[in-house]
């Protein structure tokens, strides 16, 4: 039993490592995206103009559609 148990824990360890290394962005103003200061909290690299390059459609906010094809593209540094 505890081999099994222990098998499972690793296993289990090695399927979330991908979802723990996704850096985490919080909508802390409750607005439904993501704002310039908002994200920079989560990517202190994140440059203005790498934000509008990330709102594609210049909004002023991120939605999630465009954090992750912000990621997809590598955009991140992810």
């Amino acid at each position: 039993m505890t081999t099994k148990a222990i098998t499972f824990a690793a296993l289990l360890g090695l399927a979330a490592g991908p979802l723990l290394a996704q850096t985490m962005v919080e909508d802390t103003d409750g607005s439904g995206g993501y704002s310039i200061e908002e994200l920079t909290a989560a990517y202190p690299d994140l440059t203005a103009e790498g934000f509008a390059e990330i709102d594609a459609d210049g909004d002023g906010e991120v939605s999630e559609d465009e954090l992750a094809a912000a990621r997809d593209a590598g955009l991140l540094g992810e």
